[in-house]
């Protein structure tokens, strides 16, 4: 296994074979995609890189991969599905979230102004065997109330199942809910991070959504992993919030920007 709490300047999938199998909790990652940016030393084997994050995450463990679609003459590539259909073809299981950039949107003439990317969430195993902290900071508009009614279930012929009557359903609506698989976050200097270390990066994404699914697929103490971490977004909000983390990237100078960034959270 690697040293923990590093950046490895080099090939993900040259850095993933010297991991051990079985040993990553999280990752959490936006690959470059579709030539829509430059980056230094670009090189990208998608079968090889699902196949190497297949045998270093754990049974139960999570992949974050967020990703977009360039257009091109008015048509979207679909390197998106592409991506997901590799992940699946690996022997992952696949879930689809999004991405959504509040006030910020890239306007067309002739279709709906696009604002999302996906954020594919691939996991190894079992479901029921992997972390799940879900967040809970949705409003409810009920939030004090019981349910009404009795509480029925929809069959598979169409026919409705009682499950609770009115008497038996004593549930309170909380003040907060569970997150919906949408989330939005503000972007931009100030937004996305305060560090100016991150802008050296042509496309750093929101410390947030780091954060956040770090919380959701881990616990203290796990390894979070990001293949291609570039100004070290993930790598940060894995130290600051007690996971141990390993970076890797292909650009020298990429992991000198993202050890100078996490240096100044050194306690």
């Amino acid at each position: 296994m690697l040293d923990l709490n590093k950046i490895y300047h080099g090939n993900c999938c040259d850095v993933m074979d010297r991991m051990d199998p079985d040993s990553i909790d999280l990752v959490v990652t936006s690959p470059p995609y579709d030539d829509m940016r430059d980056y230094k030393g670009y090189s990208f084997d998608m079968s090889a890189i699902t196949r190497g994050l297949y045998r270093i995450i754990k049974p139960g463990g999570v992949i974050v991969w967020v990703v977009g679609d360039k257009t091109t003459e008015g048509g979207e590539t679909l390197t998106s599905m592409l991506h997901a259909l590799a992940f699946k073809n690996a022997g992952f299981k696949v879930r689809t979230m999004i991405y959504k950039k509040a006030g910020v949107n890239y306007p067309s003439r002739y279709f709906y102004d696009k604002q999302f990317e996906y954020m594919f969430i691939c996991f190894k195993g079992d479901i029921k065997t992997r972390v799940f902290n879900p967040i809970r900071d949705r409003p409810n508009k009920w939030a004090g109330h019981s349910n009404w009614g009795d509480i029925t279930s929809r069959q598979k012929d169409g026919s409705l199942k009682l499950q609770k009557t009115k008497e038996q359903n004593t549930y309170v609506i909380p003040e907060f809910g569970k997150r919906t698989d949408v989330w939005e976050y503000a972007t931009g200097k100030g937004n996305t991070s305060r560090d100016d270390e991150a802008f050296e990066h042509p496309a750093p994404f929101p410390e947030k959504l780091a954060a956040d699914h770090i919380i959701s697929w881990t616990n203290p103490g796990d390894i979070v992993y990001d293949p291609m971490s570039g100004s070290g977004t993930t790598l940060k909000e894995a130290k600051l919030l007690g996971r141990n983390y390993i970076g890797s990237d292909i650009s020298k100078e990429y992991c000198e920007i993202a050890e100078r960034r996490l240096k100044k959270y050194d306690k």
